[in-house]
């Protein structure tokens, strides 16, 4: 269902339309019906029990989890520090799970810290080409809500550090981005010790300069002795970045194909995998790609890197591309997988948000539809025989 348009369209104008506001009875029968389809799928539970019931038959079956509370952008202090302590509470609840079930806990920088702020403050680091004109400095108050916002990352970390669970920053919008490479990468810098990178970036192989930027962070990290951890995605905007940018008139910065992401992920996966053997960083492959997980799977091989290497993970997105994940695991590598959680009002912008971007993806990814089919068809046979 999920694989087709007018599915996801028809569900996202349900819930950002006005039956949203409506009385409880309106509002809780569309909440049912989202928790007992697309949520269950996609999601790993209400809340941090739940979590750690589906984290446990996860790992019986031989994958691990990367814990992520599943929170959007906010734009005040009050909802970042509830988020804080939501993000806190799911570092607790990795603490209590076997260490063989947990392979980090996820962070989005939107959430802790005020996205306003966050999108002036890449301005004044780095001009992108949504930047008209010269942006004023911070005032003394944004410059008291930018400390906030990496007092509370920093202390995330360092209960990450405490409990030696890796803790993955999100990529975000290219509006943000450079605001969260500086949190990202500045607090590697004090935490990310002796060989063990606790946090770790995401770098999107969708845009443009994502080798460059990947080999400015691995040259700097490696000048300054510091082990650095990267999560590698295709990228998870595409729409907007393309609209942005159409909309001031400046080129996307986004590929112009599909084929170039592609190429683009396979190069940097490429590169991170002979830093594994030439350093100290650490790498996650998240692909649903079932080539670049092949062509990753060989290039590791041919590599030495032992199945067993902690600083190699391959993941995907709970719900999806279980056939690759299985695959994987079963060729001896670690894999995870990315767990949503939380109540299902609070995860619906984050349902939302991957039904529009994975729609193409998940239309053009046949093979879990086929082998779900076949399944069924050997089990109805076995039945009836």
């Amino acid at each position: 269902m999920a694989a087709m348009d007018p599915v996801v369209d028809f569900g996202m104008w349900v819930m950002n339309s006005k039956l949203m506001g409506m009385d409880n009875i309106v509002r809780d029968l569309i909440f049912r019906a989202v928790r007992h389809t697309f949520y269950e799928h996609f999601c790993a539970g209400e809340n941090t029990v739940e979590l750690a019931n589906c984290m446990k038959r996860l790992n019986e079956s031989g994958l691990r989890g990367m814990l992520d509370f599943a929170v959007e952008f906010t734009s005040d202090n009050d909802a970042c520090d509830r988020n804080f302590h939501g993000f806190l509470d799911t570092i607790e609840t990795a603490k209590t799970l076997p260490p063989s079930s947990v392979s980090s806990v996820v962070v989005k920088i939107t959430a802790i810290c005020p996205l306003n702020l966050l999108e002036r403050v890449s301005d004044l680091l780095s001009p992108l080409y949504h930047t008209l004109k010269k942006p004023d400095p911070l005032t003394p108050e944004e410059e008291q809500h930018l400390l906030l916002g990496q007092q509370r990352l920093l202390k995330l970390c360092q209960a990450c550090v405490e409990a030696n669970i890796p803790l993955v920053i999100d990529a975000e919008h290219t509006t943000v981005q450079p605001a969260v490479d500086y949190f990202t990468y500045s607090s590697a810098i004090k935490c990310n010790k002796d060989d063990n990178p606790i946090v770790y970036g995401t770098i999107q192989a969708y845009l443009k300069d994502a080798k460059e930027r990947l080999l400015l962070a691995t040259n700097a990290a490696d000048k300054m002795g510091v082990p650095m951890g990267f999560k590698l995605v295709r990228g998870a905007y595409m729409s907007s970045e393309r609209k942005l940018a159409s909309s001031l008139g400046y080129q996307s910065p986004i590929h112009n194909n599909i084929q170039q992401t592609h190429a683009c992920y396979n190069d940097c996966a490429s590169f991170l995998l002979e830093s594994i053997t030439n350093g100290s960083h650490g790498v996650i492959l998240a692909t649903h790609n079932v080539e670049s997980g092949r062509l990753a799977a060989k290039k590791a091989e041919d590599l030495g890197i032992a199945y067993w290497n902690k600083k190699l993970e391959f993941a995907q997105l709970y719900g999806m591309a279980e056939a690759l994940s299985f695959g994987l695991r079963n060729a001896g590598f670690q894999v995870s997988k990315y767990m949503p959680f939380g109540p299902v009002e609070t995860a619906i912008p984050y349902l939302l948000r991957r039904a529009e971007e994975n729609r193409g993806l998940l239309s053009a990814s046949g093979l879990d539809r086929e082998l779900t089919r076949k399944e069924l068809g050997r089990r109805l046979k076995a039945a009836i025989l």
